[in-house]
């Protein structure tokens, strides 16, 4: 990667900024640790004792006590969807909601100051909330007066919409189901309020767009928390998807605050596949790489998103056998592939031809190794360089654990999500059984079979912070800061021998997600001549217990020399 503009030295040689007086991760010194660091040009010029730092000081350099905090990296986000998060907070946002009751309110509280017809949009509530996960329209009903509601859940794979959303849609019981999607429905076939992936195109191709300055007015609130977090460089996972998911079609905005130089943070563009466009969509895919190259150089399109299948608990992620009923008995389902194998392996030669890297959505075991076997029939070379990764990872089979290694395929897993919540508990376990429930996100073995591995968050399906994505990651249990203390969430552990190191939970959201960024010349470490993107932290993560990473926050972060987070 080039670092989009030139950057020069004072002429005298004196730094811009200097970190002094802390603890540095570098492996620049055979410690592992300096005391401080030199940055000039949004550069890292020197690291070493606060003695060896002392001659880069001139009269017009800041200099920044760490007062003996750790400093590390800046953080990374390899899978995360910052424009909807955004968005999402601007609008009904349901984010941190337990209950039923808990939406209700908080969508009264909203719609009441809707005009009347308006759109009741926004998202993120919980499907540990509801019986079976599955909002009902004639709740909703009860709060929006009227109003049309699409509000998708946490995990943006369910909408749950309302009558008045229904009848806009001309969705009724006659309405067959999409093939990548399905309508959630009652006794008599009717619909009910649930819409599950490409069923919620249905109500989503209604929803008016929303205008270039509320989604600028989102990418900046986004990125205001996510350097609040100590991330400076990310990769949307989903550019393009109007319609699908719920979610935006951002590209425009990001190539405008890049031109504009309104990012701080560096973009990676996972440009979205239709699945209903096939190969006529590559030269469109094309032309959008191009023009993101000529915004400004913080935003790039150089990936292409592949969503492969759904989730668990809506019977929509591609399991390789079938789902287990109430009573444990196998049903006759297993979910399906949103894309033909034929026509995946197709795809994935031809874009990875063309430079372009491939970022997958795989939950379920048979969609991994789908992503696998296409990534299996390309050139050594172009996986080599292409640096493709497959997502969320929730169930790998066995026989798949070594072949991200073998073959140079990246793992993106969400840590937060390696824990026994009452999603997993209550509405992934039952499903699936106790061999499966075996796979469930496995970060160790993927790791000790040698392969690559990269943290994201997925936000906003979940929370955007690194540090609680490590105490997952490290404890495989959530932070009394998200779970409820003294729960199975808490104080359970969720296959305890996937847990992994300290190092190994940094790593992956500084090294692992530079790597798959194409930009580990350039930052995931801290390094003479490397970017000075720097996150410093309240506490010390490796002389605290690690059950106290989660308590943890970021108290500056800096971002190619220039702090957007804190202060001294």
């Amino acid at each position: 990667m080039t670092l989009g503009r030139n950057r020069t030295r004072d002429p005298a040689g004196m730094a811009d900024l200097v970190l002094a007086g802390g603890k540095i991760r570098t492996p620049a010194h055979p410690s592992g640790f300096v005391q401080a660091a030199a940055i000039s040009g949004g550069l890292i010029q020197a690291l070493g004792s606060d003695d060896q730092i002392k001659e880069h000081i001139g009269p017009r350099t800041r200099v920044i006590g760490l007062r003996g905090r750790l400093a590390i990296p800046a953080f990374g986000d390899a899978h995360v969807h910052p424009v909807q998060g955004g968005l999402e907070s601007l609008r009904c946002d349901l984010a941190g909601t337990r209950t039923r009751q808990e939406c209700l309110d908080s969508i009264a509280a909203y719609a009441a100051g809707l005009p009347p017809g308006g759109w009741v949009l926004g998202g993120g509530w919980p499907m540990a909330g509801f019986p079976g996960g599955i909002p009902a329209a004639a709740d909703l009903d009860t709060v929006t007066g009227g109003r049309p509601a699409f509000l998708p859940n946490r995990d943006h794979h369910t909408a749950w919409v309302n009558s008045a959303a229904l009848t806009l849609a001309g969705i009724t019981k006659r309405t067959l189901d999409p093939p990548d999607g399905r309508i959630e429905r009652d006794h008599a076939g009717a619909p009910t309020g649930a819409l599950h992936d490409g069923a919620m195109r249905l109500v989503a191709d209604h929803v008016p767009p929303p205008a270039q300055a509320e989604l600028t007015a989102a990418l900046l609130a986004a990125q205001r928390h996510l350097h609040e977090l100590g991330i400076t460089s990310i990769q949307d996972a989903c550019v393009g998807a109007a319609g699908e998911l719920g979610m935006p079609d951002a590209f425009d905005t990001y190539c405008r605050a890049a031109a504009d130089g309104l990012l701080t943070c560096r973009v990676t563009g996972s440009l979205w596949w239709d699945r209903s466009r096939g190969l006529r969509q590559v030269a469109e895919l094309q032309a959008r790489r191009a023009k993101a190259a000529q915004s400004g150089g913080r935003f790039r399109a150089s990936t292409v998103k592949l969503m492969l299948d759904g989730v668990c608990e809506t019977f929509t992620a591609a399991m390789s056998t079938p789902y287990l009923d109430a009573h444990g008995h196998p049903t006759g389902h297993k979910g399906s592939l949103f894309i033909d194998p034929e026509e995946l392996g197709e795809a994935a030669a031809q874009l990875s031809g063309l430079g372009f890297q491939l970022h997958f959505h795989a939950i379920g075991d048979r969609a991994v190794t789908a992503a696998l076997d296409a990534l299996a029939e390309l050139p050594a070379a172009q996986r080599a360089s292409g640096r493709h990764h497959i997502a969320h990872l929730e169930f790998i089979s066995p026989p798949d654990l070594d072949r991200f290694a073998r073959l140079g395929v990246a793992a993106t897993f969400q840590p937060l999500w390696a824990c026994e919540d009452e999603q997993v508990a209550e509405l992934t376990v039952p499903l699936v059984g106790a061999e499966r429930a075996g796979w469930l996100y496995r970060i160790g073995a993927v790791l000790r079979h040698g392969a690559k591995v990269a943290f994201g968050s997925d936000w906003p399906v979940s929370s955007a912070d690194p540090l609680q994505g490590m105490h997952v990651a490290v404890n495989r249990v959530l932070s009394a800061r998200l779970g409820e203390p003294g729960t199975p969430e808490t104080t359970r552990p969720l296959l305890p021998a996937e847990a992994i190191t300290v190092d190994a939970a940094i790593d992956a959201f500084t090294q692992g997600v530079a790597y798959v960024n194409h930009e580990d010349d350039v930052a995931g470490t801290l390094a003479p001549g490397k970017l000075a993107d720097v996150a410093v932290l309240d506490q010390d993560l490796y002389t605290i217990a690690p059950g106290r990473i989660g308590d943890t926050s970021v108290a500056l972060t800096i971002a190619g020399g220039q702090v957007v987070h804190g202060d001294e």
